[in-house]
């Protein structure tokens, strides 16, 4: 059986381009988001020729499509700057994968016979007419538009009827959740607790060394006045600008990740009732003391069953979806043209076919 070249464009995918982009663009152009067309006999001659990016089964995607597949990417994740150079070549090769993937799993939903949710993309095409009516260019071009949007329309609903399918998990077994709680059971740990009272001096992050200078020189001061037995709660409702000076500076019960890392390494040391030398933060200078610490506790299987059971049917969904893309991708002939990738870092070879 001969090739069969697939426009990218007519395949459509929801990592390149989502059918709403597509729908716009076409709105506010005078042409649909198709392929520039091909003005030359030699032109023509050129482009049938260049050697294609891929072939999958006896579909082949040629280098220009994948290229405009990869500016699409790379405009959707970086919008229009430049990426990295240090992830440049790892995020063309995964486009590269996407794509293959994408027509991979078009061509399994459809060998099981899924088909399109034809009342969701009628119902999308409907909002694409209220939402474009006033436009000259819509109502004059909408049939040849919807043309090329209907088409990405359709198999992105089979590829996402599809993903739901595979992903449609039971709930587990008593015997496999308490399993999974057993291997896990460091995602079940209430973390440490500690409950402080703050004596912020507000410091706006643009001042001058000078006026930070000032407020560390007052939280010194400060310091000793609390060394020296002056009531916390006294000095956080005189001088603190956090919106807990009203009580005294109480804040509520916090764990890590919800203070600056740099504040945990401070409260770390301190021991109940316990005060901290000035500390310079972003927003100003501080002292904390620490009212109370509770210490992290490993939660029970009853307790987080519920909880249990969501992050192993997630876990198991993702794996059952992976598994699938690798079984097609083992049980499909698959050739890249590896050349068309910047090296990977830390190579000199020009990478090749494969």
């Amino acid at each position: 059986m001969p090739a069969r070249r697939l426009s990218l464009w007519l395949l459509g995918t929801s990592l390149l381009v989502s059918a709403a982009h597509v729908a716009d663009a076409a709105a506010q152009t005078a042409a649909p988001a198709t392929p520039a067309p091909v003005t030359s006999t030699a032109a023509a001659a050129a482009h049938a020729a260049a050697p294609p990016f891929a072939t999958i089964g006896d579909t082949v995607i040629s280098a220009a499509d994948y290229q405009r597949a990869l500016a699409v990417a790379m405009r959707k994740k970086y919008y229009h700057a430049k990426p990295p150079e240090a992830e440049y070549s790892k995020f063309q090769r995964e486009v590269g994968d996407e794509v293959v993937n994408r027509v991979l799993l078009l061509a399994e939903a459809q060998r099981r016979g899924i088909q399109p949710d034809a009342e969701l993309i009628k119902t999308t095409v409907a909002g694409y007419d209220a939402q474009y009516k006033g436009s000259a260019n819509w109502t004059a071009n909408r049939d040849k538009m919807l043309a090329a949007v209907v088409p990405q329309l359709e198999k992105d609903s089979q590829l996402e009827r599809l993903e739901k399918l595979v992903k449609r998990v039971p709930d587990p077994a008593d015997s496999v959740l308490r399993a999974y709680y057993d291997a896990h059971k460091d995602l079940f740990v209430e973390p440490e607790q500690v409950k402080l009272s703050v004596i912020l001096l507000k410091v706006d992050p643009t001042s001058t060394q000078a006026v930070w200078n000032s407020a560390l020189a007052e939280g010194k001061a400060l310091h000793k006045k609390l060394l020296a037995g002056a009531d916390f709660a006294e000095l956080a409702k005189l001088h603190s600008g956090d919106r807990s000076a009203a009580r005294g500076g109480m804040m509520d019960y916090t764990h890590r990740g919800m203070l600056p890392e740099a504040l945990h390494a401070v409260v770390d040391k301190l021991q109940p009732h316990q005060v901290s030398e000035a500390v310079q933060l972003l927003e100003g200078v501080a002292i904390l003391r620490l009212e109370d610490r509770r210490t992290a506790q490993q939660r029970g299987f009853e307790q987080v069953r519920t909880r249990a059971a969501e992050l192993w049917q997630r876990e198991e969904a993702e794996a059952r979806w992976k598994k699938l893309i690798a079984e097609l991708r083992q049980g499909t002939p698959i050739r890249i043209d590896e050349s068309q990738y910047v090296p990977l870092r830390g190579t000199t070879d020009r990478p090749r076919a494969s």
